[in-house]
């Protein structure tokens, strides 16, 4: 049963060989414009949608991604599963530069600032979100990784922070007490968003430094962030090729992630009916 899979991630992941593009689309949604065009096109028949998270060119902050249009533009153009892909500060020390985690847990830091939920204006609803990720995602991402012949790490939490400025020392060290395994500034509110919209979701994050707790590694500095980011592209591609190919065919109808979220608690005849049209794409499952 195809589906089309979407990647949010960095410009210059949607250059995977074998991946032919078709056309760029600008989704208009309820929630304002998506970061940028969705790009549109297949991976071996597979329907795929590109979506660049902080824009062309890297012009959004990580609190300034508008993260609910980009997901109800990509659930409205037929994205029924999605592959983040994301750079991390590492909080362990087995998690080394330029290795891959997949993610099963989170911690959030983001809370009160971010919108977080498609609901609101007179329409409510509770979404379960105790398992965050997809887990039929994520073992094709630990599966990919290996046979990519990446180190890839199958678990751990990610601690998402507000940015754009780095971890103290201080909260480095308290993450890393309290057992999470990477850190980052984007995973939320998208996977949460993900999971409203009742989208499939996992995130392949790569490793690109130490945060700021490691006793004989320097500190985290950008040029060290875009060093090993670039020198994980080149593997996040082959990753994603091979992933690709597993999803396109994938039956995940009963993961639960399809679900989302369970009901609409507002009395029906208490809905706004505008936020319920804005809503439809949301539901649809």
């Amino acid at each position: 049963m195809d589906r089309t899979v979407g990647i949010i991630g960095g410009s210059g992941l949607y250059r995977i060989p074998g991946f032919e593009t078709d056309r760029k689309v600008m989704e208009e949604t309820p929630f304002g414009n998506p970061s940028g065009p969705v790009v549109l096109g297949s991976f071996g028949g597979v329907p795929v949608a590109f979506l660049a998270r902080h824009g062309e060119g890297h012009v959004y902050m990580p609190s300034d991604v508008p993260y609910a249009a980009n997901i109800y533009a990509l659930k409205a153009l037929g994205v029924r599963t999605v592959i983040a892909v994301s750079a991390v500060g590492s909080l362990q020390q087995q998690i080394e530069p330029r290795h891959f985690v997949v993610p099963d847990q989170l911690l959030d830091r983001t809370k009160g600032v971010r919108r977080c939920t498609f609901y609101g204006d007179g329409v409510v609803s509770h979404t379960s979100f105790g398992d965050p990720f997809c887990d039929c995602v994520r073992n094709v991402l630990v599966e990919s990784c290996r046979e990519a012949g990446v180190a890839v790490h199958p678990g751990g939490t990610l601690v998402v922070m507000e940015g754009p400025a780095f971890s103290t020392r201080a909260e480095s060290f308290l993450y890393r007490s309290m057992g999470a395994s990477v850190i980052g500034m984007t995973a939320l509110p998208e996977a949460k968003l993900a999971r409203e919209a009742g989208i499939c979701y996992g995130i392949l994050a790569m490793s690109t430094d130490y945060d700021v707790w490691h006793e004989y590694e320097e500190d985290v500095t950008i040029e060290t962030v875009l060093a090993n980011v670039q020198a994980n592209v080149d593997n996040a591609r082959s990753i994603l090729g091979i992933a690709l190919g597993r999803l396109g065919s994938l039956d995940l109808t009963s993961c639960g992630c399809c679900a989302g979220s369970d009901t609409v608690m507002t009395a029906p005849e208490k809905r706004n009916p505008e936020k319920m049209k804005e809503l439809q794409v949301v539901l649809e499952r």
